[in-house]
């Protein structure tokens, strides 16, 4: 199995956040989203956040594995 492209912190750059991991912490911590709340439409993130990670799984691009990885993190 490969290594994924990007990490979960090169994420949080590509969305303009905060991207150290007690930042990242903290912000899955505090942004849990609801079973039934698909990850790109989370109240949470602005509209262009929001864009970037429906365009990137629905592309199935080399920012999905992570952005996968976040939508368990948030739904956990």
């Amino acid at each position: 199995m490969e290594s994924p492209t990007h990490s979960i912190n090169n994420l949080f750059t590509q969305l303009g956040l905060a991207s150290d991991d007690a930042s990242i912490a903290h912000f899955i911590q505090t942004h849990r989203a609801a079973s039934n709340v698909v990850l790109s439409e989370a109240s949470f993130w602005t509209p262009a956040q929001s864009a970037f990670l429906r365009e990137e799984i629905l592309k199935d691009a080399d920012w999905a594995e992570v952005i996968d990885q976040l939508n368990a993190e948030l739904h956990a």
